[in-house]
């Protein structure tokens, strides 16, 4: 017999829902570890390749046509800081296209201060009309749910309507990829905000994949996401807590009772930072995704059974 309760079919579908279709996110170094991606997700996933501050591009070029290979759809980033001029652009995404089949990419300003050539913001990168010419018509952009030390509201505002009348008018797929965040209530307050503003553009929410609180706490504290540091130090104080791995249980029954409360809700899907590894990141997601979990004793964290002894919620 089940010794946890069942969770509400209601609540059940509210989570499917949002788990339908998640992505994850993979570096280079993190991919060459991964023996075969197939052993970890469904075919068609959607898998982000990052492209960090001086690495080479050729890596993220590399990856792609990896996972190309392999049976995943590959979104490469775009660091604008990172690339010198138009013509090394060009060269970039003609190898992801001809070499990747890349169709999307995640077009980012990139993390550092001072740009390596022409480029400074994503703006910069869209406005070139390279991602046309090269097929890809879909593409995200950075949101920032908790903001930015770096950039002010009203230019982050500006930034965000730019990039929804340049969609609208070069008919492109254009959606938000966010950073990783843990607090559902700024979540949810920051997408009420660019309703508001007049944002249009689907949400794909980064939340952490399966990790220990000090990784995550690491993580967080170099992002500078401030609301999720303080949801993680509460935690911390409990130091019996740091090494148990954490899964992001609270946050997704949170928001996916937010999305199914609010019908305007921007939030479209889930994109996960496996911090802590992807083989049991997936494992967990593909479970939760299938609806195979029932909820703790306390109502507020999800159990998908033999996991249940290694795996905490997050709360």
């Amino acid at each position: 017999m089940n010794q946890f309760p069942v969770v509400p079919r209601t609540a059940v579908a509210d989570v499917v829902a949002l788990m339908r279709d998640f992505s994850v996110e993979t570096t280079p170094t993190s991919a060459a570890k991964v023996a075969n991606f197939a052993d970890h997700l469904a075919a068609g996933t959607t898998v982000n390749v990052t492209f960090l501050p001086g690495s080479d591009p050729a890596d993220t070029v590399a990856v792609a046509r990896r996972l190309r290979a392999e049976g995943f759809e590959p979104v490469p980033h775009v660091a604008a800081r990172s690339l010198t001029d138009r013509a090394a652009l060009d060269r970039y995404l003609g190898r992801l296209a001809s070499e990747a089949g890349v169709t999307q990419a995640l077009v980012i300003a990139g993390g550092v201060d001072r740009p390596a050539g022409d480029f400074a913001s994503s703006m910069h990168l869209l406005e070139t009309g390279l991602f046309q010419i090269h097929g890809i018509a879909r593409i995200g952009v950075a949101g920032h749910p908790e903001g930015t030390p770096d950039i002010p509201e009203a230019a982050l505002k500006a930034a965000l309507l730019a990039k929804n009348r340049y969609a609208e008018e070069h008919g492109l797929d254009m959606y938000i990829e966010t950073q990783f965040c843990f607090d559902a209530a700024a979540i949810a307050a920051w997408d009420r905000t660019i309703r508001g503003w007049g944002n249009r553009l689907p949400i794909h929410l980064g939340v952490p994949g399966l990790a220990s609180l000090k990784t995550l706490l690491k993580f967080a504290q170099s992002s500078g996401v401030g609301p999720s540091i303080r949801v993680l130090t509460r935690q911390a104080r409990n130091l019996a807590k740091l090494m148990l791995v954490q899964a992001p249980d609270r946050l997704l029954l949170d928001l996916a009772a937010y999305k199914a409360s609010d019908p305007e809700c921007g939030i479209e899907k889930l994109h996960f930072y496996p911090f802590g590894g992807l083989a049991k990141t997936a494992e967990w997601a593909n479970a939760v995704a299938a609806g195979r979990f029932a909820l703790d004793g306390r109502g507020t964290g999800l159990v998908l059974g033999d996991s249940a002894p290694a795996i905490r919620a997050a709360s």
